[in-house]
């Protein structure tokens, strides 16, 4: 089978037998040509599996919990002094939105334990919501 080079009006086939007389005389090159061989990516199963997720469980992610948000004119931004109340969208009593690394993925409601806040998760997106955002 010959494939025609889009750059040029020469065959694939002539560049190899090119390549392969260059080489034979020049020795810098191997006269063949070998099929390049690749490592099987299937997913590996039973112990394995487990091993390699070991890999990942170590990355840090950033968590944020979302109050609200709010656009403001860089002037109001100015003139911000301690005491000031700045208006969020998020109504009181509504679910916090919880996001890893800026992707939403729960939402939830805040708790106080031992004087510290958390948040008590109510409602986490299932993986195929995850995907179907990430299409829009």
């Amino acid at each position: 089978m010959t494939i025609l080079d889009p750059e040029s009006s020469a065959t694939i086939d002539d560049w190899s037998a090119a390549l392969a007389e260059q080489a034979a005389s020049t020795g810098d090159l191997p006269a063949t040509i070998e099929k390049a061989s690749f490592r099987d990516f299937t997913a590996p199963t039973g112990a394995t599996q487990t091993n390699d997720i070991d890999f990942i469980l170590d990355i840090p992610v950033q968590l944020t919990v979302e109050l609200g948000r709010t656009r403001i004119p860089i002037r109001n931004l100015l003139q911000l002094a301690q005491g000031s109340v700045v208006e969020l969208d998020g109504l009181a009593g509504e679910p916090m939105d919880v996001l890893v690394n800026g992707c939403l993925i729960a939402q939830g409601e805040v708790v106080v334990v031992n004087d510290k806040f958390g948040i008590r998760l109510t409602d986490i997106i299932t993986p195929a919501e995850r995907i179907r955002k990430l299409n829009k």
